[in-house]
Parts: structure tokens; C-alpha cells; sequence
């Protein structure tokens, strides 16, 4: 390990091949870290680092792991001790969602999200979690969604696993108050990445078009970013985003399951 790799401090950020995940790499890169950059595929992940390299001059560790299964999780955590690199920013980006009700789309598909969005993000930030306290500084990064504010009937799991993820966050917020260690939410709407055309294709025109889009990852990384070095608990990118989780707020129950639905693709 040369001298540039002990001295600059290391962020984590999963689900680093694409989209946001990729994004948040390139700012945090931008300002300073050294990198561990993992996702399922190994070779957009090796593009990125050499790319980081070149512009940044930054040490960049590669780690294809499906975190999905507990196997993937331990994987990274192996790497990383096996590195002795102390993780000072953790960034939970990695996760998917499905449309449909729940009686028809796969178990396994759905069991699966669970594992993605909630296990593996909780597993991580244990893992790291007690380094950062024991040190005295560290940020955590969760990328959530404003799904998490509402249920979302016809995207029930993935909107219940954005739920957990937001409020696990604000618990986490709470309790590492006054020990140098920031949590935070990041919450976007829509954006343009591969995840939204995972979620589903023919349903993207009415849940996430239209006004309400967030705009590009580049973005939503920027705002991110800049919010968990402020240390706050929840960050919306977009105006119309947080009017949109205020409202919400004060919307009847039976108002919010027929607008989710009807937004997710039901039209009834």
C-alpha cells in the first residue's frame, strides 16, 4: 500500500457500477477519498476506478460481490480487513424494486429486495459502524427514496424496504448524536438510472415522470453529498420533492393508497 493510499481516508460505496452509486463515487473522489467501489459487475467498477485514477489520482479497490446473499457481505468485509483500510464513509446505494402485487410477482424476486435494500444495508453499516465510533468520525450515507414516506400498493415491498431504510437512519441519527459518527437518509424521487428501468418499464410514465423527477444522478449525488457533510438526518433533492413528502404527511391514509396505486401503474 503506497503512501497516498494510508494517508487519504476511504469511503465504501455499494452499488458503485451505475446510477447514483456511481455518481456519489466520482464526487467523493472529487474531494478527496480513496475508494471501495463494489457491485455485482466487476468490469464498469474497474472503468470507473481506472477513470477516478486518471483524473483524481485515486486508490481505488475493486470488489465484485453479490450483496444480496450473506456471502456477499462477508466478502467485502474480508477484503477490507484483509486491506486494513478503515472505512470513514459508508454509502448504502445498493438495491432494486419490482412492480406488481405481491400475490403474483416472484417470492424469491421479493425475498430478495428484502436481502438487498434491508439486510444487506444493516449488515454493512454493523460492520463499520464500530470503527467509525471507536475513532470519533464517519459518515454513513443510506440512499433511500420518497417512497419511503408512503405505502405503495403495487409496490409494496419495495416501498416498505425504503420505510425501514429511512427510519433505521433517523434511529441511527439519534444515537450516534455528539460521537462524531453522521447518518443520513438520502431520499431522492425519480432518476434516470438502471434501477428505474428494473422497477419496470411500462410503468415509468405515471410513477416517475412528470414534475416530480428529481433530475440526473450527477445531481442527486451533489445534493447528497453536500447533506451528509452538513450532518443532517433526511436529504430531498428537489423542491417539489420535499413539498411532495410534506403533503404527505398530512394526507389521509385511504387518499395516500389510492394516489400511490393509481401513480404505480393501476390506473384505478
Amino acid at each position: 500500500m503506497d503512501q497516498d493510499s494510508r494517508t487519504r481516508p476511504y469511503a465504501l460505496v455499494t452499488g458503485a457500477s451505475s446510477g447514483i452509486g456511481r455518481e456519489l463515487a466520482v464526487v467523493l473522489a472529487r474531494e478527496g477519498h480513496a475508494l471501495v467501489l463494489v457491485a455485482r459487475r466487476t468490469e464498469p467498477l474497474r472503468a470507473l476506478a481506472e477513470q477516478l485514477e486518471r483524473a483524481h489520482g485515486t486508490p481505488c479497490v475493486v470488489v465484485g460481490a453479490d450483496l444480496g446473499i450473506p456471502e456477499g457481505v462477508a466478502e467485502v468485509t474480508r477484503e477490507v480487513e484483509a486491506r486494513g483500510l478503515a472505512i470513514e464513509v459508508l454509502v448504502n446505494n445498493a438495491g432494486f424494486g419490482l412492480a406488481g402485487p405481491v400475490a403474483t410477482l416472484p417470492a424469491e424476486s421479493q425475498l430478495g429486495m428484502i436481502d438487498l435494500n434491508i439486510r444487506a444495508l444493516t449488515a454493512l453499516t454493523r460492520a463499520f459502524l464500530p470503527g467509525m465510533v471507536a475513532r470519533g468520525r464517519g459518515y454513513v450515507l443510506n440512499v433511500a427514496s420518497t417512497a419511503a414516506f408512503l405505502p405503495g400498493p403495487l409496490m409494496a415491498v419495495y416501498f416498505a424496504s425504503k420505510a425501514y431504510v429511512l427510519s433505521l437512519s433517523n434511529a441511527l441519527h439519534e444515537e450516534l448524536r455528539g460521537q462524531g459518527v453522521r447518518v443520513t437518509a438520502l431520499c431522492p424521487g425519480y432518476t434516470e438510472t438502471e434501477f428505474a428501468t428494473r422497477a419496470s418499464e411500462h410503468q415509468r410514465p405515471r410513477l416517475f415522470g412528470g414534475p416530480l423527477g428529481t433530475g440526473s444522478a450527477r445531481q442527486v449525488a451533489e445534493i447528497g453529498y453536500r447533506g451528509m457533510k452538513r450532518g443532517r438526518a433526511v436529504v430531498i433533492p428537489g423542491l417539489l420533492n420535499k413539498l411532495s413528502a410534506w403533503f404527505v404527511r398530512f394526507t389521509p391514509l385511504a387518499l395516500k393508497l389510492r394516489m400511490t396505486r393509481y401513480l404505480n401503474g393501476s390506473g384505478k
